[in-house]
């Protein structure tokens, strides 16, 4: 959500700022970790909570007001990269998020981030005044519509008498962001990002002064105009998750951004299904960010799971459907489609007790005692694509161990029924997910490929 108004914490913030008025690309890609839990049960339960929060931004998001790089893993959840801005470049972490169009960074020395807590470390902050390339978006320049939903610039712009006037010096006003898990806020700059030894001159980006349980900034991956493939003009980008085992480990995997791809020629291998368009964009904006896929059935065991067709298939108000979102970590499923595939699994493993306790305990279902055994089998889970692709999930991809005796299934759902939760995707695959799988994001040719594979 984005906010007009200019309170005078903002002005004092701003004050902060004042002195300012090859074909590819890789970047490597690695986990995010905030947090010091160590406790196996906590760790779970503390993933499967900010599942679900995440799954309800998503569901019911905030209406607004107005190279290669290394990709690293992080217990937190995340997967982050690390991109530089400025003159000189600074190098700042972001999580990498396919959810969300808008890149903002942690913004000065006076950075305020609540709730944040770090052990040990501190949060990298850019510094505005160490760049002789950055300025403050200004609120004529039409960039700012990108944050704020109004095209009437006299509506964004109170302080300018003539709209295309350019001796207007207002700024474009302070964003403020509602995340499933805190928020943060700021202002809006102008800045050059650099991959590798090439330049991106006048990229948007946020310079968040505040934030709440926000300690790393977002790469906006998503399709909104404020993202990173749109304002590269990416023809495609693809990563490949290495396993949660890695964890802060400091091992990485890489993000590779493509500029130049002109051939609608598939990567060997990958199997692919279309990017799908959500029936009720554009009238409802907060659902042109996502990537939507046409899942179309869930196999448990080799049998179909009998979920309701318009759960799967976006209806003409654009709830239901399926998005792939590298910023949830435990696939979410409405009630009308995780039901089936808990009681699927349920009726098909014989071998192991369910063990109840734990599922209140960490708000993962079913789980599984299995106590005594040192291997262990459960019926396979595969998701169907539109167009043939099927993604046959390794066992370490759909089941979790939680502590030394118990496994769980590690996808998530709201607890009960409501024609409430019918809102915005049914589902949505998190990163836990695609551990060990190549994933590409054609944007080009609007298809949407993937393979299993080692990605260390």
């Amino acid at each position: 959500m984005v906010s007009n108004s200019s309170s005078l914490l903002f002005l004092c913030a701003l004050s902060l700022l004042l002195p300012l008025i090859s074909s590819t690309s890789t970047i490597p890609l690695s986990f995010f970790q905030p947090s010091s839990i160590k406790d196996p049960y906590q760790t779970m339960s503390h993933l499967a909570s900010l599942s679900i929060a995440r799954a309800h931004h998503i569901k019911f998001p905030h209406k607004p007001f107005i190279s290669t790089t290394p990709l690293s893993p992080h217990s937190y959840g995340d997967y982050s990269i690390s991109l530089k801005f400025g003159t000189p470049p600074q190098s700042i972490p972001f999580i990498m998020d396919t959810g969300s169009d808008f890149v903002w960074f942690p913004c000065s020395k006076r950075y305020i981030c609540n709730n944040c807590s770090i052990p040990g470390q501190e949060i990298p902050a850019y510094i505005p005044k160490a760049s002789s390339s950055v300025q403050i978006l200004g609120c004529m320049n039409p960039k700012c519509t990108w944050i704020h939903n109004t095209t009437d610039p006299l509506t964004r712009c109170k302080d300018c008498q003539q709209p295309n006037s350019e001796k207007c010096k207002q700024i474009c006003p302070p964003y403020l962001i509602l995340y499933s898990s805190g928020s943060t806020s700021g202002l809006t700059l102008i800045e050059t990002l650099v991959l590798n030894n090439k330049k991106v001159p006048n990229f948007v980006v946020g310079c968040s002064l505040f934030s709440t349980h926000q300690p790393a900034g977002i790469a906006g991956f998503g399709r909104g105009l404020s993202s990173i493939p749109s304002q590269l003009g990416l023809k495609k980008f693809s990563y490949c998750l290495i396993s949660r085992r890695y964890d802060d480990s400091g091992k990485s995997s890489m993000l590779v951004l493509d500029f130049d791809s002109n051939s609608g020629k598939k990567t060997a291998l990958l199997s692919y299904t279309p990017l799908l368009k959500n029936p009720a964009v554009p009238e409802r904006k907060s659902l042109s960010v996502y990537y939507y896929v046409g899942l179309r059935k869930i196999t448990v065991g080799g049998k179909k799971v009998k979920i309701p067709y318009k759960f799967l298939i976006p209806d003409e108000h654009g709830n239901g459907g399926s998005i792939v979102d590298s910023g949830t970590t435990f696939t979410y499923m409405s009630y009308n489609v995780f039901e089936p595939i808990l009681k699927a699994f349920s009726q098909q493993v014989k071998q192991f007790k369910r063990d109840v306790k734990i599922e209140e305990q960490i708000g993962l279902k079913p789980c599984f005692n299995v106590s005594g055994h040192n291997m262990v089998s459960f019926p396979d889970l595969k998701f169907h694509f539109k167009g043939g692709a099927e993604m046959k999930l390794p066992l370490a991809n759909y089941f979790v161990g939680v502590g030394s005796e118990v496994v769980c299934l590690a996808m998530i759902s709201s607890n009960f029924y409501s024609s409430e939760l019918f809102d915005g995707p049914s589902i949505i695959l998190g990163n836990f997910q695609m551990q060990n799988y190549q994933v590409e994001f054609d944007l080009k040719n609007e298809r949407f490929g993937f393979r299993q594979q080692l990605c260390i």
